[in-house]
């Protein structure tokens, strides 16, 4: 039964910096506002019995991650919050293009560093920083990658500044991790909350896989008209290992693993039962370092020996492509918005976070004076490592990451703390706000292809601004709204018109 003694649900909620659900004076936004009048209808008694239920869900069917250096066990499954994030129709048409612009920068980008490098050539990127890159590849200059699209698959984490508008605050374009969790929380809220949907005509996401099973399509060797692919896994101690297997399973293909594979002249091929069987696409999500132990680290056991040779040959497809971990290094991060007026001629559509870079003079003072009211990030960590975050830090931690700063200034960069935007969550027995960014996926093939929505991450501890899985973020399901208002419910006992009853 309903707990409808309970209006008062977000009685004692405490608006923040920029409230996802509410305007000032505790009003909820236009597009929440059904949503907030059911959520009050239901009550917290059965919000908190329905979230249990979609925890049990998520267990039962295996949605975990793992996180390393902790003596716990090191799978767990991700907290999930029910409480969906809502974004209006007109906010999502500038996002989606914004990320279409920024994503097709950045392959122009990718393309020319291992080419013309004219960007470099007329300094609108100082080259030392391009060539001192942990992600640059020497190895692929002067290689063309099918197509020419480097970065089939990126995400890209946006948050909100106290104006309520979006930013970018991280280029992910090697291998994204994450999207498998936006797929598993639409399906939990479908079946643990379907009533929540009766008032929104929400964008569907069931088309993802299918999208990006005709990108690798789209990268197959020439004359391939029918192209073997596979998803390649480090195995299963891999903190992204259910999301290799779950997409895997999705667009029904093979996950193999690196000795699954081998070279043989010049192509590779799936060892099976019945022989050698050729692979002519590979949708990896091992690093470059690891790919081949005959172009990159030598002592890798997750690879394919010659995999490079057989890609430069133009034998194989591989997503991402080789080198794509130049353009989200951290220290090429504030130039993105040069490269789309450099290459496209256009302004950007969604701003970049001010970034201060130590190898500029006036930054690094800046940086060493202020390291109390800054983060502070090494360019080429990723999962909330490496990183410092200025109000929270100790003045050991900070006198540490002088100390870092001075002796690598390469390796660093700093930005203000931007307090996020704050999301209605359920947090132990109550409803509390809880800061939250977004990483929406976008796809790269015959045409660029935004998922509509994202991975809404939430930083459960009181105050936190990490919001990453490894660090004890969680989840929620990222609804994009439709303008028009959603089709009427079938009536009992009829049949819709597709038959369904």
């Amino acid at each position: 039964m309903n707990d409808t003694a309970s209006p008062g649900l977000f009685d004692q909620y405490q608006l923040q910096a920029y409230d996802e659900m509410f305007q000032e004076g505790g009003v909820p936004r236009p597009h929440y506002a059904a949503l907030h009048e059911r959520l009050s209808t239901l009550g917290l008694t059965e919000l908190e019995r329905r979230h249990k239920l979609a925890d049990l869900t998520r267990r039962h069917q295996g949605i975990t991650f793992t996180v390393y250096g902790r003596n716990k066990g090191v799978e767990q499954i991700i907290p999930f919050d029910p409480i969906p994030r809502l974004i209006s129709s007109a906010e999502w048409d500038r996002i989606e293009r914004g990320l279409k612009q920024r994503v097709r920068a950045l392959n122009l980008f990718i393309h020319d560093v291992y080419h013309e490098r004219l960007i470099l050539k007329d300094r609108i990127v100082p080259p030392e920083l391009v060539f001192g890159a942990s992600g640059y590849r020497r190895d692929c200059v002067g290689l063309h990658a099918p197509r020419d699209i480097y970065i089939h698959v990126s995400g890209i984490d946006l948050i909100r500044d106290v104006d309520g508008s979006f930013l970018v605050l991280e280029d992910n374009c090697r291998t994204p991790s994450g999207v498998s969790y936006v797929l598993k929380n639409r399906q939990v809220m479908k079946q643990v909350f379907p009533n929540l949907f009766q008032r929104y005509n929400v964008k569907p996401l069931d088309n993802y896989t299918e999208n990006l099973l005709a990108v690798l399509r789209h990268i197959a060797p020439q004359g391939c008209e029918d192209p073997t692919i596979v998803v390649l896994t480090p195995g299963i101690y891999n903190s992204a290992y259910y999301e290799h297997s779950f997409l895997a399973r999705q667009m029904g293909i093979e996950l193999v693993e690196g000795r699954d594979l081998v070279l043989d002249r010049g192509q590779i091929f799936r060892r099976t039962t019945q022989g050698l069987k050729r692979v002519d696409v590979i949708y990896r999500r091992v690093d470059d370092d690891f790919l081949d132990p005959l172009s990159f680290r030598p002592d890798s056991m997750l690879g394919v020996a010659g995999i490079v040779g057989a890609y430069r040959a133009g034998n194989v497809g591989l997503a991402n492509g080789l080198g794509t971990g130049v353009a989200d290094d951290k220290g090429i991060y504030p130039f993105v918005p040069d490269f789309i007026k450099y290459y496209m001629n256009e302004e950007p559509l969604l701003a970049n976070v001010e970034t201060f870079r130590p190898l500029v003079p006036s930054h690094k003072q800046h940086i060493l004076a202020n390291l109390e009211k800054l983060v502070v990030k090494a360019v080429d960590s990723s999962g909330g490592y490496g990183m410092l975050i200025g109000p929270a830090s100790t003045a050991k931690q900070r006198d540490e990451f002088a100390r870092k700063i001075e002796e690598n200034p390469r390796g660093y960069v700093a930005q203000p703390t931007i307090s996020l935007s704050r999301h209605p969550t359920f947090v132990e027995d109550r409803i509390d706000g809880r800061h939250v960014d977004l990483r929406p996926f976008i796809l790269y093939g015959e045409e660029i292809v935004v998922m509509p929505g994202g991975l809404t991450r939430v930083a459960l501890p009181e105050g936190s601004l990490v919001v990453n899985s490894s660090q004890g973020g969680g989840t929620k399901d990222t609804w994009v709204l439709h303008d028009q208002a959603p089709p009427p419910a079938p009536v009992a006992g009829k049949s819709t018109t597709t038959g369904v009853a």
